[in-house]
């Protein structure tokens, strides 16, 4: 009987560790994912810049080729100007819309998503931080302090 315990003393161990890894395996997945797609989100937005800054140099281009060609017939600098959110980067490339009454968060100033971990300074201006951005992989034992107030707790 001893000897039967003792055997499933061991395999609940190693299920347990075996467990715990699993979950680390989900969280880096998960934070390696939130990783990409904030990168993606940037390129998106970085390559909408571009192409409207080409678009408008395009049509400013033909615009001038145009009035130079027909100076009776001009066309305003106006005219060529692209919408507002596509020079601005408006929504910062979001695949889905935000609502602009969601709060906002962390050093990015994004709304809640993923694994987020909150600073355990009661004044903290921010709050909440995606664990991503504060170079995070799980959550640390005892108490947490943002980049911010650890600065200031130090002085």
């Amino acid at each position: 009987s001893s000897g039967i315990n003792a055997e499933y003393g061991e395999i609940k161990e190693k299920f347990d560790q075996s467990h715990a890894y699993s979950d680390d395996k989900v969280q880096l997945a998960m934070q390696t994912y939130e990783m990409v797609d904030k990168h993606i989100r940037r390129l998106d937005t970085d390559l909408q810049r571009l192409e409207a800054k080409q678009r408008s140099s395009e049509k400013t281009s033909e615009s001038r080729m145009f009035v130079d060609k027909r100076s009776d017939n001009k066309k305003s600098a106006d005219q060529t100007a692209l919408p507002f959110s596509l020079i601005s980067g408006a929504g910062e490339g979001l695949d889905m819309p935000v609502d602009p009454n969601e709060p906002t968060y962390c050093l990015c100033h994004q709304v809640s998503y993923g694994e987020m971990i909150g600073c355990d300074n009661t004044d903290c201006p921010v709050e909440w931080f995606h664990f991503a951005c504060v170079g995070l992989t799980s959550k640390p034992k005892g108490n947490w302090f943002c980049p911010r107030c650890s600065k200031d707790i130090g002085k």
